[in-house]
């Protein structure tokens, strides 16, 4: 069994949980590598029992085989993840070193735990839908693919701007707005989610699009199957707006013509025994719950 470990940060807190987890991976035998840029930060402060071998990015999934790829971070760093995984076919195993963490749900002090069953193969797969962006004018390279969300901005202070919106090339409607959002059903429960958008469950078949401080107060979140392809003309007293998907982040100007649809691969993140959607989001958003008493 082999695996690949992916993290951006190592805080002090966080050191004796990213310990354990090398300590679990070493005890159980299982080969492991990891990303480059994490093992340069992280090797004067771990110690680690067996040797481990260097991910280098997206190629090395071409030429190795991996059962899963660990995420050692919060739901940012699993977004993050997804631009090296693509469409390798490999699951990503979140384990949580955030805060609220959806998408990353196993807690920190289940390391060993959650090792176990993995090893035993006592989990399911989870299919995450992911959506992907298409502009007259080449942005975001080869990662134009986003797991929870494509907003489209007002920068900095400027004035809102207005988005002309499109399905299917019929006209929707014109959001005079800070911005929208278009997300996936997995975003669904992140920046969507803060600007009123509704929670979709992963497999429903949909997107979500949400606007951002609408100056037209009639306009509200709607929700279209993501078998449609959603286009836009951006236009305002700027010369340039944001583009971004997931975490990451473009310039574009009223030049650009953009369109977003369902990507032709998914995600799949590792969900182990007892571990459902339904549990994450109850217990995330303390559905059920009288703090009072």
């Amino acid at each position: 069994m082999q695996v690949v470990v992916y993290g951006r940060l190592l805080k002090d807190k966080d050191i004796p949980y990213v310990q354990e987890l090398f300590d679990t991976l070493s005890d159980k035998g299982i080969n492991t590598y990891i990303y480059k840029e994490y093992l340069e930060m992280i090797q004067e402060k771990i110690e680690f029992k067996s040797d481990v071998g260097v991910f280098d990015g997206y190629l090395d999934f071409k030429t190795r085989k991996y059962d899963a790829m660990i995420s050692l971070g919060g739901d940012g760093t699993i977004l993050h993840a997804t631009t090296l995984v693509r469409d390798s076919n490999v699951p990503i195993l979140g384990i949580n070193l955030g805060r609220l963490g959806f998408l990353a749900s196993i807690e920190k002090g289940k390391i060993r735990e959650a090792i176990d069953l993995f090893q035993q193969g006592r989990y399911s797969y989870d299919e995450r839908t992911m959506l992907y962006i298409e502009s007259n004018i080449p942005i975001f390279g080869e990662t134009r693919f986003a797991l929870n969300d494509c907003t489209l901005l007002k920068r900095d202070t400027s004035s809102m701007i207005t988005i002309h919106a499109f399905i299917n090339g019929a006209y929707l409607t014109s959001y005079w707005a800070d911005g929208i959002i278009i997300s996936t059903p997995t975003g669904s429960t992140g920046y969507s989610l803060s600007c009123g958008g509704p929670i979709i469950f992963p497999n429903s078949g949909n997107f979500v699009i949400t606007p951002v401080a609408p100056h037209n107060l009639n306009v509200r979140p709607i929700v279209i199957s993501d078998t449609s392809v959603i286009s836009f003309e951006i236009e305002g007293r700027a010369e340039n707006f944001l583009c971004t998907l997931d975490s990451r982040f473009e310039t574009i100007t009223a030049e650009h013509q953009l369109a977003v649809r369902k990507c032709d691969f998914t995600i799949k993140l590792l969900q182990l025994q007892n571990s459902t959607f339904l549990t994450t989001i109850r217990e995330k958003l303390t559905w059920g719950q009288d703090r009072r008493n």
